[in-house]
Order: C-alpha cells, then structure tokens, then sequence
C-alpha cells in the first residue's frame, strides 16, 4: 500500500526510541541456539529478519522459507550445515533465489559439508545435511559480502579444529566482521587476525552469557537526514552507545558535515541542526566499510544540492534489489541529475531543484522507503509505495514520523 507524506513546519523536536539493532540480534541469535538456549537476550529486536530467524528456530521445520532476509540466508545455511542430524530445505523468496551463495556454500564444502542447489548452480534454494565439519584452513573471496564470513565464524565453534580463513581479496563491510567477532568473543571463543587477510578462530565451545542488544545505529541515519534537510530541529536518539559495536556509526561523522551536531548524551545521542557545512563542487565518499548508509546519503546530498561521487558501493548490487540503479531510478525520477559509472553513483549539481511528483518505489527494500522520507521535509506532498518494507529493519518507522509532527496518509 502507498502512504503519503507531509510536514507542514519542517521543524522537528522529539524524543525517538529507536529499534535495537538487528544486525547483533541475528548474530546472538545463532549463537543463543548453538548453546540450546542457556542465557537470556534483552532487546532482540522486533525487525523482520531477526523475527524469521528467531521463528525458524523455534518452529524447527525442515522446509524453511526466509523471505528476503539475506543475512538470515546466509547465517542458516551455514548453521545447518554444521548442525549434526538436520536435514533442511532452505529457500527465500524470487529474489533471494537471484542472490548468489556460492562463495559461503564452497567454503562449507571445503569443510566437508553436504550441501546441494536445488534449482540454479549458486543460488538458492538449498538442501542441507547436516554433520560435524571439519576445521582447517580455507580461502575465501571477501570482496562480495561479509555475511559469508560471519556465517563462516559464527559456526566455528561447532568444527572438528580451528578455522583459519584466508581472504584472496580484501573483505568488503569489514565493519560487520569486526562485529560478528566482538560478539564471539563477549561469549568466550577466541578469534585472531593473524594478518590483514587471515583470521584463525581456535577451538573452543561459546559460554552462556546473559546480553543486552544496542540501538541500531543504520536506523538513526534516517534522523540524521532528516535534521539535516529541516529548518530546525532537535531529536534525541535513544539506546545508542558511543563506544558500538555497529560501523554504521561513521553516520555521525558523514553528516557532522551536513550540518549535523551530535551531543553524546545519557541513554543516547542529541542531534541538532546547525546550518553549519561547506558546500563543495564535487567530493568523493567511499562507503565500503558502511555500505547501509549509502543510500540515505546519496538521498540527502541530492535534496542538499551537494555534488558526490558514492564509491565502495558494490555490494548493493546484490542486496533485495539493485540499490544503486533503484537510487538512480527514483532520483532521476524526482527530477535530480544521477549516474552510474561501473560501480559508483554519481549526484550532479544543479542550477534548480524543483521536486518532481512522483511516488518512490521501493523495490521490495526497506532502506528505499527510509531513505527517501526525508524528501517530505522540502516537498508539499511526497508518495511512498509499499510502505510495509520498513518491518524488514524499523517496524515501527512510520509511528516515529507522526511523533515529528508528519502527516501519513494512506
């Protein structure tokens, strides 16, 4: 269903109690199974991707459907690949079918797991068999997505060894390992970077630790654009920590530039609009170690009149649609100058900017929709299709939007 969104004032002042982050929910969820359960998780978060892995678990089928959740995807396919006694089916929707696996999946082999595709060669669906894999070194193509390592590391506790993975290209989202191993490492498994391509996880079980989830800040960067598009504003974002786990918190520094202010305060951060930042002719970004915020940005740059070119964006290819031609489709649409060259999308200044109507879609992607809210701030009317592709990350998004003094109507 579409909605509309205004803004009458675009002046925002409230209070936001952000999602958790479903990023460490998915990755504790792995290891709270591995463990049968033994220790308690505050704040699992409510998107829809922790919610389908958390429901996966608890249904215990074997055929198992996952939608679009690619990290659930990944982290399951290895997950029952080491699972001793399990044999699954494990499929997602049209388009998870059309998100290449089979760098995760050979590396698992390589470990002496019993995995087949079930339709076309390195891609899902899969038949899983599960049993006891060996440990050893293998090497592993880092370019294309991190989730492949994490799935990689989270399972190695349940291996005969220690796991050494080698990249042979650098590891993309590097941001989101480091993660995976904090959490590993809170529950008592030691991994090491022997080298900037190499880390050995050595033998050992997990520990049952009770664990609170952070704030997600990937769901703060739809505030931060937000403020940085409005005539004045100050939003205080509960739940986030300054010492995170998550990478996307470089969103701090990205719109410190934009105009930005963030002030640490207790139980989270205070944003503020400035109006203080440096209009360029043209600058580079590059978002490969926090390729999330890509979008969000490229949206706010564009409604700023900010020329940019956004590099390090390649694995947006693969996510639940092509994210760099949907922001290029969309933009273009709304009347912006954007182009591709290979992997980097470039925003154009312009003399003028005068919004287009025309109703964003989405694609089937819940960081399309967020992205492009913030567009209401300096436009009368603004059309969202699909609004119900924020339950993959934010439910309650839209709610957030009324408490800021937007109208939604349907």
């Amino acid at each position: 269903m579409s909605i509309c969104l205004q803004h009458p004032s675009a002046i925002l002042s409230s209070s936001i109690t952000l999602p958790t982050s479903k990023s460490i929910s998915n990755r504790v969820l792995i290891i709270h199974q591995i463990l049968n359960q033994q220790f308690t998780i505050s704040g699992l978060s409510t998107a829809a991707d922790t919610q389908i892995l958390k429901q996966v678990f608890e249904q215990n089928s074997n055929s198992i459907e996952v939608g679009h959740a690619g990290t659930t995807m990944r982290f399951l396919t290895a997950y029952f690949a080491a699972t001793e006694g399990k044999n699954v089916v494990l499929s997602g929707s049209e388009r998870m079918h059309q998100r290449p696996i089979k760098i995760l999946v050979e590396a698992l082999k390589t470990l002496g797991a019993d995995i087949q595709y079930l339709n076309n060669e390195g891609y899902p669906p899969l038949q899983i068999k599960g049993k006891k894999l060996n440990g050893g070194a293998i090497n592993l193509d880092g370019s294309v997505s991190s989730q492949y390592i994490s799935a990689l590391l989270l399972i190695a506790p349940l291996l005969k060894t220690e796991l050494i993975i080698t990249f042979t290209t650098p590891p993309v989202s590097k941001p989101y390992i480091l993660m995976t191993i904090s959490v590993m490492r809170y529950f008592g498994v030691e991994v090491t970077w022997l080298s900037e391509n190499q880390l050995v996880v050595k033998q050992g079980n997990y520990v049952a630790k009770d664990c609170s989830v952070e704030a997600d800040w990937s769901a703060a960067s739809y505030w931060y654009s937000m403020v940085a598009l409005s005539k004045k504003a100050t939003i205080i974002l509960k739940g986030l920590n300054k010492t995170s786990l998550q990478g996307d918190n470089a969103v701090v520094a990205l719109y410190a530039e934009l105009g930005v202010s963030t002030s640490y305060i207790d139980g989270g951060v205070e944003l503020t609009k400035t109006n203080i930042f440096n209009a360029w002719k043209m600058k580079t970004v590059d978002f490969t170690l926090f390729p999330d915020l890509a979008q969000t940005y490229a949206v706010t740059c564009a409604a700023l009149n900010l020329p940019v070119r956004i590099t390090g964006i390649s694995t947006l290819r693969i996510k639940e649609t092509d994210r760099i031609v949907a922001l290029q489709n969309e933009l273009t649409a709304l009347g912006y100058q954007v182009t591709i060259e290979d992997n980097d999308l470039i925003i154009h200044p312009q003399k003028e900017i005068s919004i287009q109507q025309h109703p964003i879609a989405t694609y089937n992607d819940h960081r399309m929709a967020m992205a492009f809210a913030p567009l209401a701030l300096i436009t009368d009317n603004l059309t969202i299709e699909s609004q119900e592709v924020v339950e993959k990350s934010y439910p309650h998004f839209w709610e957030d939007l009324k408490d800021v003094g937007f109208v939604i109507k349907a």
